[in-house]
């Protein structure tokens, strides 16, 4: 049955992966909610913005009466909140934003759906579906072993994560006090497509073809667990429809790598696609940099439970996942090249304190 999604941040990277899946492989409408910052982009919606089921509103989720009339007037089944400044090294140079968008963005959007819940009829109150996208960081950092859960204690180490952390918490105060339908979900680094280009791998990718130094701070041995983002756009859309309310799933790759390992990946994979005699092997890029302020060692994610719960497990390994990436990037240049035109150029975010 058609189902009407509402997903604020729908312009973002990950958002919009969900936005463009819903459109060409499901019936269900989507209204994309997205105050289009820096990071939010409709060109990343373009390949599906002719559908008559998308629509799109400009907007900011921390705007009470915008949100109201908002949800009240496009009556979703499913909030799908992915609306989040979501980059540490920004979140250290410029932490007010993120307590603005993260956590009273996630109030304001959280008493907008629980007034429009309120009005349901008992039918449609016991479909509807809040669910809350957020991340690994809120966990902290992990030794050389472990998993995070999702009973796992919350640390979070940096502006980012913490802003994160306390919109979950909030989530799960408006399920247990309110009774409003939640879910939430952790997931670990995403990567793919359309991917801002001052994250890790697109910067890799880029500064490589073009001959640019490869930044990678201290010795790279920080190690992240890696997740196509089209198989988290998959699990995401699986949780809203058949997740149990009130529950935490972690999502995750079972790609764990090392921050060095990732980007000698990318230049051997560059050199094989793009290959540029001039300046030969990519490797002879990287340059390693001061590691920033309070850069946490190892995420990785037990995504058990969603395995075993509703069936989920990524379909994309690092090395497939990673050679659709670069050869998406290579392939896409007028995409890239209009965002680094704007606000981001490829400087170096972060070093503020």
């Amino acid at each position: 049955m058609a189902k009407k999604f509402l997903v604020t941040g729908g312009a973002g990277f990950i958002g919009s992966a969900v936005v463009r899946k819903l459109i060409r492989s499901t019936p269900h409408q989507v209204l994309v909610v997205d105050k289009l910052t820096y990071a939010g982009n409709l060109d990343s919606l373009s390949p599906v913005a002719g559908s008559e089921r998308y629509s799109f509103v400009q907007a900011d989720i921390a705007d009470a009466k915008r949100m109201q009339e908002i949800v009240g007037g496009f009556q979703p089944d499913v909030i799908m909140h992915l609306a989040a400044e979501s980059h540490v090294d920004r979140s250290i140079d410029g932490p007010g934003e993120f307590v603005q968008t993260n956590v009273v963005g996630t109030f304001t959007l959280l008493q907008a759906a629980l007034a429009y819940w309120n009005k349901l009829d008992a039918a449609r109150r016991e479909t509807f579906r809040f669910h809350h996208i957020s991340t690994d960081e809120v966990f902290g950092s992990l030794g050389e072993e472990g998993f995070f859960h999702e009973e796992y204690p919350y640390q979070p180490n940096s502006p980012y994560s913490a802003s994160k952390a306390a919109s979950d918490h909030f989530v799960r105060a408006w399920y247990h006090t309110y009774g409003l339908p939640t879910l939430i979900t952790n997931c670990s680094n995403n990567y793919g497509p359309y991917h801002f280009p001052e994250k890790l791998i697109p910067l890799m990718i880029l500064n490589a073809l073009e001959g640019k130094p490869l930044p990678v701070y201290g010795k790279g041995d920080n190690v992240r667990d890696w997740l196509y983002v089209d198989d988290h756009a998959d699990a995401l859309m699986l949780v809203a429809e058949k997740g149990r309310v009130g529950e935490n799933y972690n999502i995750g790759g079972w790609n764990e790598r090392t921050n060095i390992d990732v980007v000698r990946a990318i230049c051997g994979l560059v050199d094989a696609m793009a290959p540029d005699a001039s300046l030969g092997p990519r490797e002879r890029l990287i340059t390693y940099v001061t590691d920033r302020p309070g850069h946490d060692l190892r995420y990785a994610i037990d995504a058990g439970k969603i395995e075993r719960e509703l069936g989920w497990r990524p379909a994309e390994t690092f090395e497939t996942g990673l050679q659709k990436t670069v050869s998406w990037y290579l392939n896409n240049p007028a995409w890239w090249e209009r965002v680094r035109s704007g606000v981001y150029r490829g400087e170096r975010l972060g070093v503020a304190v």
